[in-house]
């Protein structure tokens, strides 16, 4: 194996509270903490511990989107990648035009393996991987709680609803993975220092002649509705009837 890459998000961090912004265009992400998308994280740590297991596979980290993902770029490079690469735009990118874009940088840099989360926690789409594995007419698995390779084969765990299914690709391939497949790195001091020295390549986004990013528009976001507050009941009898009050049963 040659060469893995990474494709990771720049979400709102997992610890913040998402607001919606007052006109309900969207949610507010200035002065807003972000990081990487906590299944990127992930797929990136099983980058660097195939490349730890004496593949010597150059790992590349890839993400879409504004010029300031050059910081969770960063972030990836400190964890131990080797060189990073941004697609720059503005604008935001359905799942089928980020699979379009990193579909363009898989024919570049022809990497043995592709891996990127299951979902991003902003829109919980769970559909640029297997868009991306469609386009480059290659094989993908799903889920991955557990990967082994070996040669030109890679033989994946996946988490399905009727338990564990453990299957068998050709390489190159994409995978997405889930949550129990590792636990990613702590960032130390000297290894962000060592990230700021390695490469970070940036591009734009309309230099790979991608389908145009944007083929739908949100119009309203708004907030879940406020829990209603709770009643006490004195018996069983007193909870159907209320139930039936609310009309849920």
């Amino acid at each position: 194996m040659q060469k893995i890459m990474v494709c990771i998000k720049r979400v709102v961090d997992y610890n913040v509270r998402v607001r919606v912004k007052p006109d309900e265009s969207g949610v507010m992400l200035e002065g807003v903490k972000m990081s990487v998308n906590p299944f990127d994280e992930i797929a990136l740590e099983e980058a660097l511990r195939i490349k730890e297991r004496g593949t010597n596979a150059e790992v590349l980290a890839v993400s879409i989107g504004v010029a300031d993902t050059q910081q969770q770029l960063r972030t990836a490079l400190a964890m131990g990648a080797d060189r990073a690469l941004l697609v720059q735009t503005d604008q935001p990118l359905d799942p089928l035009a980020a699979a379009h874009a990193l579909l363009a940088i898989a024919k570049k840099e022809n990497p043995d393996l592709v891996l990127l989360g299951k979902q991003a926690i902003d829109d919980d789409a769970n559909q640029t991987g297997q868009m991306l594995a469609a386009l480059w007419n290659r094989p993908q698995a799903t889920y991955a709680s557990k990967l082994a390779i070996d040669g030109t084969k890679a033989t994946v765990t996946r988490e399905v609803d009727a338990g564990l299914e453990t299957i068998e690709v050709d390489l190159p391939a994409v995978v997405t993975v889930d949550l129990r497949l590792n636990e990613p790195r702590y960032v130390k001091l000297p290894d962000i220092m060592k990230a700021k020295k390695k490469p970070l390549d940036v591009i734009a986004l309309d230099s790979l002649g991608v389908p145009s990013p944007v083929s739908f528009k949100i119009v309203k976001t708004e907030p879940p509705a406020q829990r209603q507050k709770g009643i006490m009941v004195k018996d069983v009898s007193e909870l159907v009837d209320a139930l039936k009050k609310k009309g849920l049963i």
